[in-house]
Order: structure tokens, then C-alpha cells, then sequence
């Protein structure tokens, strides 16, 4: 068991990376130190445990040694000022209050449910994609697609009517983000649990299969609270449509840079699940890492132990690039088959709107290939606006031509 470690902490400053690029300091921990204390700009705790390995990231996200729950009340050292997640929800819990909560959950996000959304989710990428290109070249991609569509399908599932929609679309940017400040996170997060409550106060005695009524009908029921139920159906807006619109632009970005990866998904379209599947593996998709968890006794993990009541943070963003579970990590293979990418997470906290996640992706990438077969960047690559402090990493514009 090796503590040598514990003098050494390793400064993390979080600034913005050009592009796509991989953060330099994962890199480094990954190849040098797998477990290493690092320092983030934020909280009044001094460090935090980073792991990056495949292998000891499953450990810390599935081990019940590990709890989010405890994180309750502390201000551990992290990448943000403020709270992203409420504590009463997913985010913060443990099994068997987890459990619970996903329960009624998972009753929104069914096979059923999935197959029944991708042809309205078809449907609406169709009409989004008439629009641009009867506006005309050139067009940003982030207003006509990327943004519009993720918004329109977690709205469809949640039963966001479509006169709603366009006033939720900038509250997830300003929650998720570091750069407004702890007000401004504060104000957005109010100004949707206000719509949110609205919303479940319409579905009330409603027998539909929209996630809303799933959570009105599990909240009437006493399966949840008030506060679980606004804050379960908060957390799926937020991130389905924040996410999903930047991990869909990212693929792109990479497929106009790479244009031989978009050709050959153009010559074999069978390839586009797996494709998606090994472009959310390869791209850095957030900033940083997510939530950490506390060790609620001694653990050791990758030969370093871990004390009770230290925090502990896992990149799966390092996980995806460990050469011990992906030969030859830093190259896009459309082929690459067997171990699963960890960037939808593992354990219980496994993102219950993968399936979704991934669905949305496959419907903008195949409408753009098959639509577009000479779909281009406008432009140098290199002029493309990037977000700033964001949690999750993704072009402010994506201009292209055809």
C-alpha cells in the first residue's frame, strides 16, 4: 500500500481548453499517478482524491464504501462556486433511497418509451433540418439543430407543451456553468422549479406516459416528495438538454475536422451506433470531473489508501483513455469492440437517460450525413467560439456550408 501521495498535491486550475484537446492534467495523472490528491479553485476543504484508471473508477462508483449522501453539508474542494444538483434527489443519495427514486424513474425511460420517441425525435430533426436548409448556407448548426432538438425531445418526455419551450432554453447553460456566478445559478435554478412546479400541478390525476405525470402520479401516490418530485424532473431538463446539445455538436466538430470519419459513416450507416458509442468514449465532453464522493471508511484504492471522510472524485473522462482498457486510446476506431466506455457513468449512478442520450445522437447524425453529403465547416476551424467555464464542453456556434 503506497501513501506516498499524500504530500503531494497537484493544482488544478480548470481553464478553458482549445477545442477538443484532452485535459493535460488527466493525461499526466493517468500516466504518472492514477491516484492523486488535487487542488480545484473552489470550496474550503484543501484537496480532494482524483482517480483516473478504468478499473479503480468502477471501484469508486459502484463500492458502497463511497457515499454521495455524506457530501450533505460539507464544502468539499471542487471546479464551482456554487450547487449545481439539489441534495434532495439523485444526485446526493445512496441506495436504498437511490434505489427508490430510480424506481419511479425508470418508468419514464422504458424500451417502450425510447422506441416510441425516436420517431417524433425523427420527425422533429427532419423538420429542423428543413428549416436551415431552406434558410441556406451558411448556417450554425448549434441555433438550427444542436440546440433546438435535444431541448424538444427532453421537453416531449417530460410534456413540456411546445409554447413552453422557448422560455426554458437558456436556464440549463447559466445552472451548468461556471462563469455567472453563484447568483445567477441560483436565479435560473428558481425560475425553473417555479415552472417545474406548475407543470406537475397540471398533470395532477393525469394517466399519460409523460415523464411529468409518471412523477405527479408517483408523487400523489407517497412514493416521493414534493421536493424529490421537482427535483427529479429539474435534473432531467437540465441535463438532457444542455448535454445532449453539446456532446452532439462535439461529434460533429470531430467528424468535419476528421471528414474521413464522416465518410466512411456515410459509406456504411450500419456503423453509426457503434460510432456514437466510440465518439462519446474518445471526446472530452466536460470540464473537470462531475460530483466526488466521500469514503465512509478506510479504502484502498490502486494501492493508496483512502481515509474515511476523505472526498473522492473519478473522472470517467481519464477512464475512457486508460490504455489497460482501450488499446490505443487516443485513436477514433469505429471497430473497437469489447470493454464499455464509462462516460454515461457506472454503478448506481449510471445516467438513467443514456438510451436517450445516445438515440439523439444517432437521429442529428444520420439526418446530417444522409442530408448533407457535402457538409463542410464555414470557415477555419480554428475561429469556432467555445464555451466559457461550462461543465460541459461544446462550440457556442458550429457554421457550416453545403
Amino acid at each position: 500500500m503506497n501513501n506516498d501521495t499524500a504530500d503531494t498535491v497537484r493544482e488544478w486550475a480548470l481553464e478553458d481548453l482549445p477545442e477538443l484537446t484532452f485535459d493535460p492534467l488527466l493525461a499526466d495523472v493517468l500516466r504518472e499517478e492514477p491516484v492523486a490528491r488535487v487542488r480545484m479553485p473552489f470550496g474550503q476543504e484543501q484537496h480532494a482524491w482524483l482517480v483516473t484508471r478504468y478499473q479503480d473508477v468502477r471501484l469508486v462508483t459502484s463500492d458502497p464504501r463511497f457515499s454521495r449522501s455524506a457530501l450533505v453539508g460539507r464544502e468539499v474542494n471542487g471546479m464551482m462556486a456554487h450547487r449545481v444538483a439539489a441534495t434532495v434527489g439523485l444526485n446526493y443519495a445512496d441506495p436504498p433511497e437511490h434505489t427508490r427514486l430510480r424506481k419511479v424513474m425508470t418508468k419514464a425511460f422504458t424500451g417502450r418509451t425510447m422506441k416510441g420517441l425516436r420517431p417524433l425525435a425523427e420527425r422533429t430533426a427532419a423538420e429542423l433540418l428543413d428549416a436551415m436548409e431552406e434558410a441556406g448556407a451558411p448556417a450554425d448548426l448549434v441555433a438550427h439543430l444542436h440546440g433546438p432538438f435535444p431541448l424538444a425531445v427532453v421537453s416531449d418526455l417530460l410534456g413540456v407543451p411546445p409554447e413552453d419551450r422557448a422560455r426554458l432554453a437558456d436556464w440549463p447553460d447559466v445552472i451548468l456553468s461556471a462563469g455567472p456566478g453563484p447568483k445567477s445559478s441560483e436565479a435560473a435554478k428558481e425560475r425553473m422549479r417555479q415552472y417545474i412546479v406548475e407543470l406537475l400541478a397540471s398533470r395532477a390525476g393525469s394517466t399519460d406516459d409523460d415523464l411529468a405525470s409518471v412523477l405527479a402520479r408517483a408523487r400523489d401516490a407517497g412514493e416521493i416528495s414534493d421536493a424529490e418530485t421537482v427535483s427529479l424532473a429539474t435534473a432531467v431538463l437540465v441535463s438532457g438538454a444542455h448535454a445532449v446539445r453539446n456532446n452532439s455538436a462535439n461529434m460533429v466538430y470531430m467528424l468535419l475536422t476528421r471528414p474521413e470519419l464522416a465518410d466512411r459513416l456515410r459509406a456504411e450507416p450500419a456503423l453509426l451506433p457503434g460510432a456514437v458509442d466510440e465518439l462519446l468514449r474518445h471526446i472530452p465532453h466536460r470540464n473537470g470531473v462531475g460530483l466526488p464522493r466521500v469514503a465512509t471508511e478506510d479504502v484502498e484504492v490502486g494501492g493508496v489508501l483512502i481515509r474515511r471522510g476523505e472526498a473522492v472524485y473519478a473522472s470517467y473522462l481519464a477512464a475512457n483513455r486508460d490504455p489497460d482498457a482501450f488499446p490505443d486510446p487516443d485513436t477514433v476506431d469505429f471497430d473497437r469492440t469489447g470493454t464499455a466506455h464509462l462516460s454515461f457513468g457506472h454503478g448506481p449512478h449510471h445516467c438513467i437517460g443514456a438510451m436517450l442520450a445516445r438515440m439523439e445522437s444517432e437521429v442529428m447524425l444520420a439526418g446530417l450525413l444522409a442530408r448533407f453529403p457535402e457538409l463542410r465547416l464555414a470557415g477555419d476551424p480554428g475561429d469556432i467560439v467555445w464555451q466559457s467555464k461550462g461543465f460541459i464542453r461544446g462550440p457556442r456556434e458550429l457554421p457550416v456550408t453545403w
